[in-house]
């Protein structure tokens, strides 16, 4: 430590020994804040133009199943729960603990984003706020999520059936991925907050 001479007050080594202060939006932003906000916002636009796309102009739910290729269709499903339909809600109360709970993660996912030190972390969680933004954005509009993407793979012998997604949990899913390869082969961790 030593002395400011302008003000007379005691400033922090720069040599490491003392963090610097995070100041008043230091929690929220960093070196590649913007970059992962910008991932987010782009993220959430494409999933929420997939959904009003297939809602209102291509009426997926009165077209029942739509088959794209032999293993990935489109049909409609209203996930009231949360990943995997786990925890389903059907009452007001239990939605507004499932948003609430995301708008508390999507904070924790923030601050985590203002701490990245490499672009690959700043684009994974950008996919997975951007995700979660866009799953956010259904409960609340709709009081569910839409899913529509089913991938299965059917022989005679064999018949495997994913749970149907959309491109929100598409996009958590590859941040996620993101994380982890960066966390196992990337030069610096991806340290959560």
């Amino acid at each position: 430590m030593g002395r400011d001479a302008e003000s007379g007050g005691m400033i922090a080594a720069q040599d490491g020994t003392s963090p610097p202060s995070r100041g008043r939006l230091g929690w929220f932003y960093g070196p590649f804040t913007a970059f992962g906000l910008t991932i987010a916002l782009i993220v959430c636009a494409i999933d929420q133009a997939s959904k009003l796309w297939l809602l209102n102009a291509f009426d997926l739910a009165n077209r029942g199943i739509v088959r794209l290729t032999p293993f990935l269709d489109l049909v409609l499903t209203w996930n009231t729960g949360i990943s995997y339909g786990l925890f389903p809600q059907e009452s007001d109360f239990g939605r507004y603990v499932l948003l609430a709970l995301k708008a508390a993660a999507v904070v924790v996912l923030w601050i985590w984003l203002a701490r990245a030190e490499t672009r690959l972390t700043a684009l994974s969680l950008g996919l997975i706020i951007g995700g979660a933004l866009g799953n956010a954005i259904d409960r609340v509009a709709y009081g569910a999520v839409a899913d529509f993407v089913l991938f299965h793979i059917t022989t005679p012998s064999f018949n495997f059936t994913w749970y149907v997604f959309n491109l929100a949990d598409a996009a958590i899913v590859a941040g996620v991925i993101g994380l982890l390869y960066e966390s196992l082969f990337g030069g610096y961790a991806a340290k959560a907050p």
